[in-house]
């Protein structure tokens, strides 16, 4: 999926020509299609009657930016209420409103209500939203999702930050930053939580359980996020953990993978994989660690509504670990190009996935730049495992499943609060296909998983080779998975062949946004954006920055939620 084709595909269904005529069409009443610009084309009886919806619109044909969209019309008759209303709050409201203030207001307001990562940031929210991919900003080391409030929802904090050191959690509510109450206002620029290293911010944060708001008090520093790291548990069995997706990502974790081999003698007997609290990043690394473990297969699918929105992702030969076993550790912290990652394993029968249900970020989000450096977050697709699963507010259910240490019973189906920290749970998110309604997952921090998983990879093993998927396997029982389809030609960050792979820069998206920026996602996320040329995917897109990796040279990656931004 290339990324210039992708913008001008959308940008070409705007019709900005139309919008030039709105000016002087604003204050006439429903005139004639004469006096009203371009007259549309009709065959001879088919004029509509006057003030008609059809004499409002403009002919596809009529604009050249939409030439090769001929069923594309612009309302020009709610343009003209538009900018009626307009019209009446700059002339009419208590104190004066700058016209720059209102459009940015109603540009929001057009992607508001879409979905919860589908938004539009200006130029000092979308530098900071980049910031997320390079690993260093200033500010807590949280990813967070921006609610209709104004508030944010923490996706998680990054391991060894100050967010994390002050006991800030997945899913708490950030409502306040010393003492002020967050308003939608907040979300413009870098947001609240950034600030010079050496200074302290108080957050008020509501929590599940507790009755009244905590307040949190963080110091600020400089967050360079190590988003690799590993060691041995035990002679032969190894662990990564991997806490977002970043650029070098990939490059990082088949570095670390290779020196631990090297302290096992040569090769390991299985490997834990640790996506607890990743809230996405980057898609492309996530592809590229799948395809390191993978010999042959489809690691994920994206579908849209429009036929460049569609992409697939397959493996190249080659195993780092020479089929020695995987288990891979989530929770519901787990977003975006986390869930990528963990069902593409599973579904090539590559490893086994425990710990509790994920997120379920499963859109892709676009970062479409705009000429004066703002930017337009898009949702434009669906995610789907390669057995053909969506992840869209389903997430990935785990094989084993784990409660938190503490737990009352370890029993998956006994009673316990639902979580309200899942994509199903955001207002206004993306239907899923296989949304069902029910409980999410849960965070699952400490060392117990861990040494859950353990016990996991040394359970008896089927190789990856004999392994044959089944669509939609139960969600609690570990059988093989069919095979995808051996492998294509090797993943370049934008999900294309080597020669025709962009040259800038998740979601998400994840999955999420990276935690501090304030724009929302998994995701993508941290969602990343691309750097120098348009259009660039954020963090759990098929079009991210290039990354260095074994699969290809090296967008946004993305929700996290894919789309989330880092603070």
């Amino acid at each position: 999926m290339r990324a210039n084709s992708l913008a001008l595909a959308l940008f070409a269904l705007l019709a900005p020509a139309a919008f030039a005529q709105t000016a002087q069409d604003q204050t006439q009443p429903a005139p004639s299609p004469q006096a009203d610009g371009p007259p549309q084309v009709q065959s001879p009886g088919d004029a509509p009657m006057a003030g008609s919806d059809e004499e409002a619109d403009v002919a596809a044909s009529d604009d050249p930016a939409a030439i090769d969209h001929a069923s594309s019309r612009v309302p020009l008759q709610e343009i003209r209420r538009y900018v009626g209303v307009f019209n009446a709050v700059r002339e009419a409201y208590v104190e004066p409103v700058e016209d720059r203030k209102l459009m940015t207001s109603a540009i929001r307001g057009l992607l508001l209500d879409l979905d919860p990562h589908s938004v539009y940031m200006e130029k000092d929210t979308a530098t900071a939203f980049d910031e997320g991919t390079e690993g260093a900003y200033d500010g807590i080391g949280v990813e967070v999702m921006y609610l209709g409030d104004g508030s944010m929802r923490v996706i998680a904090p990054i391991d060894g930050t100050p967010a994390a050191k002050a006991g800030i959690r997945a899913g708490d509510v950030i409502i306040s930053v010393d003492g002020r109450t967050l308003t939608p206002s907040d979300r413009e620029g870098p947001g609240p939580l950034r600030g010079a290293p050496g200074t302290s911010v108080m957050i008020g944060v509501l929590r599940d359980g507790e009755t009244a708001p905590l307040e949190i008090r963080v110091d600020r520093e400089t967050i360079r996020v190590v988003s690799v790291r590993g060691r041995m548990l035990e002679p032969g069995y190894a662990y990564v953990r991997l806490s977002q997706f970043q650029v070098d990502t990939a490059a990082d974790f088949s570095r670390i993978v290779s020196e631990l081999k090297q302290q096992a003698g040569g090769k390991l007997r299985g490997l834990v994989i640790d996506l607890r609290s990743n809230p996405g990043g980057l898609l492309t690394s996530a592809v590229q660690i799948a395809d390191d473990l993978l010999d042959e297969g489809k690691i994920v699918s994206t579908r849209g509504r429009i036929p460049i929105s569609d992409a697939e992702f397959s493996a190249s030969p080659g195993d780092l670990l020479d089929g020695a076993p995987v288990v891979v550790l989530v929770d519901v912290g787990s977003a975006s190009a986390s869930e990528v990652l963990a069902g593409a394993l599973r579904d090539n029968n590559r490893a086994r996935v425990i710990g509790s249900r994920t997120f379920g970020k499963g859109s892709v989000q676009t970062v479409l730049p705009l000429d004066n450096g703002d930017s337009v977050k898009l949702t434009t697709a669906r995610y789907y495992t390669p057995s053909g699963r969506s992840i869209q507010a389903r997430g990935i259910d785990p094989d084993v499943t784990l409660r938190p240490d503490g737990a009352a019973s370890a029993d998956p189906d006994a009673p316990r609060a639902a979580t309200m920290y899942t994509e199903a749970n955001l207002p206004g998110h993306l239907q899923g296909d296989e949304e069902d309604g029910s409980t999410g997952g849960e965070a699952l921090p400490g060392e117990g998983p861990i040494s859950a998983a353990l016990a996991e990879l040394k359970k008896p093993w089927v190789p990856a080779a004999q392994g044959r998927v089944q669509d939609a396997p139960p969600a609690t029982t570990p059988t093989p998975r069919a095979t995808a389809r051996p492998g294509a030609s090797p993943v370049q960050s934008n999900g294309t062949p080597p020669a025709s792979a962009p040259t800038g820069p998740e979601d998400a998206s994840s999955g999420a946004t990276p935690g501090e920026s304030g724009a929302t996602a998994p995701a993508s996320s941290p969602d990343e954006r691309g750097q120098a040329s348009p259009p660039s995917i954020p963090a759990d897109d098929p079009q991210a920055p290039a990354a260095p990796a074994p699969v290809a040279p090296a967008p946004e990656a993305a929700p996290t939620p894919s789309a989330t931004p880092s603070r």
